[in-house]
């Protein structure tokens, strides 16, 4: 009898649980998730979800991670045919770049790209996508001014290179841990400036005494360094967008390796131009501008170009 009435207290607890079992099952079995199409968050699902809620749009809540009041509009819902993968499909193309919440029946998953593959992003970016010369048009004196001879070109890009990496991660430090702290960002482009000219009287210093032939071939154009709007941009990027460490460094070697390849091929086209038939009123600077026109409009063709 009294087993019997343990029984009978019970059976309501356990029907109850039977009720809610597909909705536990779909509530915390979020096992993987990652963005699909440009359009798409796909989810990975434990154990298969009930197939009328996983196909319903209005289950699901998604918002960037930054904006959490701005709500994302899912247009629909498919599920896998494995059973246990959604595919979310919004009506306009998600920024991948920031993270997204995704919920659903009380379970949460960040959405975000790899981190490395982010970093990649950044590097590839400044390189091609953005080129500082060709798609953001810095640093044309230097450029113009340097590129006549392939030596003298990777001479410079390399030294760029060295000058923008050092001072790029100064800046980050002075940036973090003392504008930031005490709020003096109204300094930013005194302090960078200073910076990038400490890193260039080093370089210089170094160059004078290793390689003078070369530091004779820069003349005046490494003086120009110090001011240059190519070095200032990493910085003053580089604290516009919060990056770290890691990010700031990926952002100064994209963008010194991408000044440094413009000057290489520009270099290399001007030394066969001095065999062409180039009429007397387009030689010197005139053809010269019209080449890098036709590299600005070559790289024109990675705009868009998503890495990972």
């Amino acid at each position: 009898m009294k087993t019997f009435t343990m029984i009978k207290r019970a059976l309501p607890a356990a029907l109850l649980c039977l009720l809610l079992l597909p909705a536990l099952v779909w509530a915390g079995a979020i096992s993987g998730q990652r963005f699909g199409a440009a359009d798409e968050i796909v989810l990975t699902f434990a154990a298969g979800p009930d197939q009328a809620t996983a196909t319903n749009p209005e289950s699901y809540s998604v918002h960037e991670e930054a904006d959490p009041d701005i709500r994302l509009a899912v247009a629909t819902a498919s599920l896998g045919a494995d059973g246990r993968t959604v595919t979310l499909k919004f009506s306009a193309p998600l920024n991948t770049l920031k993270p997204h919440v995704v919920t659903t029946a009380g379970a949460s998953a960040r959405v975000s790209k790899s981190y490395l593959g982010y970093l990649f992003g950044i590097l590839v970016s400044a390189l091609l996508i953005n080129n500082f010369v060709f798609t953001k048009y810095l640093g044309l004196c230097v450029f113009f001014g340097t590129s006549k001879r392939k030596d003298t070109a990777k001479g410079m890009g390399f030294t760029f290179l060295i000058v923008m990496v050092a001072s790029a991660i100064m800046s980050w430090f002075f940036y973090q841990f003392i504008l930031k702290p005490f709020q003096l960002n109204f300094l930013q482009i005194v302090i960078f400036i200073g910076l990038v000219s400490l890193t260039v009287q080093a370089v210089d210093t170094v160059l004078r005494k290793v390689n003078p032939v070369l530091f004779n071939s820069f003349g005046v154009y490494l003086v120009l360094v110090i001011a240059n709007c190519v070095i200032l941009a990493v910085p003053l990027i580089l604290a516009d967008n919060e990056y770290n460490f890691f990010e700031s460094l990926m952002l100064a070697t994209g963008a010194g390796g991408g000044f440094m390849l413009a000057l290489y091929l520009m270099a290399s086209v001007r030394e066969r131009l001095e065999l062409a038939n180039v009429p007397r009123s387009f030689k010197g600077v005139p053809i010269a501008f019209i080449v890098a026109g036709q590299f600005a409009l070559a790289f024109l063709g990675f705009s868009g170009l998503s890495i990972f």
